[in-house]
């Protein structure tokens, strides 16, 4: 039986090759500005983050989406169907198309979708870049699944398979594909999906077929004399990425408690993003768009760059660990491990911002890392932690503590001097 947990053991490891080949081909066509360190590793942590996230709250997705084809379902189709299979990656992927138009048009579903519209790069890391709040309201959108009788492990793996179709059209280096762009999402559909440009605002939200949006009056066509700008019309400003979650939540929280009618201040929240009641706006003004405002990217020196990447690395590849093994953890152990990861990831964002203060948490962090291993024997409740991995982390987090502080002494760390329109944030 095909299962979720089998498809993504392949498909991780497949990410990170297509990945380097995007880079490189991008690199070898003289396009140096389709990564740039910083987003790349801010897209692949709010990846991480989202996949921590879900750790935690499969109960309201699969959970829901069990019972409800349980207990109210009139009749269950049989999983090994054919018919059933195929039938059902249509049907999801309509409701996918619903529920991602609802995402753009409905605030508070925006208030978690925007975590994927936030990079201003268009690459597969983009594609990474997922929400940690969606499993609050879009199992909403599936229901109609488990109530016509799809069994849950179908809509498992059919979910799965409909969200890494996605992964290669967020990419800029396969240009426009003939018929195959009427039928189906592509690189070209999508990334006008993603532009801020006005002719491409909330257009083709198809996920694996753009026929749905060719239906409802929803596509428009690349136009090359218009290259999407990417990002959203709110940029996010920030590595952070437990603000990149919020940010929209907390915004739309302020506007309803400024509002002073009751029915404002729940329009606020159901309303199209970016609407505001008139005397909130009024008092509490936002400075407009201007789709030629500079990237977000703060000056940091090569080194600290470098450090982070490498600290990334090594946090990425602990991510992949507390995957495996979350579900043998009592949840309290599981909840410490996520934290952790949750705070390295913090601090990466804060170092890559060039807040002084966060060479302090770091110093912690790796230090912490360094010598809880080897003087207890565990790894957040991996009992009789091998000796050898115990070193290494010993090493490894060892010396960059004891780095930080010689390589900030030498002045290798501080950013060069910042531009007029942008520069190292204070600690």
């Amino acid at each position: 039986m095909i299962t979720p947990e089998r498809i993504m053991a392949w498909a991780i490891p497949g990410f990170f090759v297509l990945i380097a080949i995007e880079f490189a081909v991008a690199r070898w066509r003289g396009h140096g500005d389709t990564y740039r360190g910083n987003d790349a590793i801010n897209s692949l942590g709010l990846g991480m983050l989202s996949q921590i996230v879900g750790i935690f709250t499969k109960v309201f997705g699969i959970g829901v989406y069990a019972w409800c084809a349980r207990h109210l379902a009139p009749w269950q189709l049989p999983a090994d169907s054919v018919w059933v299979w195929v039938s059902g990656l249509l049907l999801y992927d309509l409701l996918y198309y619903v529920f991602h138009r609802a995402s753009h048009r409905v605030a508070v579903f925006w208030a978690a979708h925007v975590v994927h519209h936030q990079s201003e790069r268009y690459n597969l890391t983009t594609a990474l870049r997922q929400t940690g709040t969606g499993f609050l309201l879009t199992w909403v959108f599936y229901l109609p699944m488990a109530l016509l009788g799809w069994p849950v492990q179908v809509f498992a793996v059919i979910a799965l398979i409909d969200l890494l179709y996605q992964f290669w059209v967020h990419t800029e280096q396969v240009g426009k594909l003939g018929w195959f762009d009427r039928v189906f999402c592509s690189p070209s559909n999508h990334r006008a999906h993603h532009a801020v440009n006005e002719r491409y605002l909330d257009r083709n939200y198809g996920g694996i077929l753009i026929v749905w949006d060719r239906l409802f009056g929803t596509f428009i066509e690349e136009d090359d004399t218009d290259p999407p700008v990417y990002g959203t019309r709110s940029p996010l400003q920030s590595w952070n990425p437990l603000w990149a979650n919020a940010e929209v939540y907390w915004a739309l929280a302020k506007d309803a408690a400024h509002a002073k009618r009751w029915r404002d201040k729940l329009q606020v929240w159901l309303r199209p993003p970016g609407w505001r009641p008139a005397d909130v706006a009024e008092r509490f003004p936002k400075p407009a768009f201007d789709i030629a405002h500079a990237a977000f990217d703060p000056p940091l020196s090569r080194m600290l760059r470098a450090y982070c990447l490498l600290q990334f690395a090594l946090l990425l590849l602990m991510g992949v660990h507390f995957l495996g093994l979350a579900p043998k953890l009592a949840w309290p152990m599981a909840l410490a491990y996520a934290l952790w990861l949750v705070f390295g990831l913090y601090v990466l964002g804060a170092l890559l911002e060039g807040r002084r203060s966060a060479l302090w948490l770091e110093a912690v962090r790796v230090l912490a890392a360094a010598v809880v291993p080897l003087a207890s024997g565990r790894w957040f409740g991996v009992a009789h932690l091998d000796e050898r991995i115990g070193v290494a982390m010993l090493v490894v987090f060892g010396f960059s503590a004891l780095a930080l502080p010689w390589l900030g002494g030498r002045g290798w760390l501080r950013a060069p001097p910042p531009s007029s329109s942008q520069g190292a944030l204070p600690g």
